[in-house]
């Protein structure tokens, strides 16, 4: 079995695929107990504490795949994606696993609808700010860039598709046929792409790292 080589702010790279007779399989990662289960029953019963729990657990994953597909907008799009979130609450059936795409999911079609928007009509678009009491403090949201930037601007290298398929499976979390549905491709096809592009960042960083100076 090979492995990639480590690329900072993506942690789970190594873990992703593995090889067997030529052909290129994913392998899942080993899930835990989901932290997103037990406050996402209580939210679904109404506890306003447990929704801001959910929101500390989801909203630095998703803000991240946003500044993938548009970093400009991410934080408007994110915003728009959890007023949607509550308005729709009460109608959700899942567990933490179809909470979790459903909230990508619907990120990832109003940062679509923004894009569209965007290119019919340029525009600087603004969102109501949805105020969660339990919000991290700009402190701690300035220490998450700090740790994550590095690895958001090397995805964003990619290939959009590829970059948008790594940052659903690795930082969102998702499985393949997760992201397979979300972004409607095949998982065959999901698993080879994310293992090409964690390849390259893995060539990429290890470069970089190497040569200091490197432009490749």
């Amino acid at each position: 079995m090979g492995e990639l080589g480590e690329v900072p702010g993506l942690p789970t790279v190594r873990t992703l695929t593995t090889e067997r007779g030529g052909v290129l399989s994913s392998r899942e990662p080993q899930r835990t107990v989901d932290p997103l289960g037990e406050p996402l029953t209580r939210a679904l019963d109404g506890d306003e504490d447990a929704f801001g729990e959910v929101w500390r657990l989801l909203h630095p994953p998703l803000l991240r795949y946003l500044r993938v597909r548009d970093r400009e907008t991410a934080e408007d799009i994110a915003a728009e994606t959890w007023l949607h979130v509550v308005r729709d609450l009460s109608r959700f059936a899942g567990g933490p696993a179809e909470f979790r795409a459903w909230v990508f999911t619907l990120g990832r079609h109003r940062a679509i609808d923004a894009g569209r928007a965007r290119a019919a009509r340029p525009s600087t678009p603004t969102a109501e700010v949805i105020d969660i009491g339990t919000a991290p403090s700009a402190e701690a949201a300035a220490l998450e860039r700090v740790d994550t930037d590095a690895a958001v601007r090397l995805v964003a290298t990619l290939p959009p598709h590829q970059a948008e398929m790594v940052m659903l499976r690795v930082v969102a979390g998702l499985s393949v046929a997760e992201v397979a549905a979300i972004v409607d491709k095949k998982p065959g096809t999901v698993a080879v792409n994310v293992h090409r592009a964690l390849k390259k960042l893995a060539r990429t960083h290890r470069a970089r790292k190497g040569e200091g100076v490197s432009t490749r």
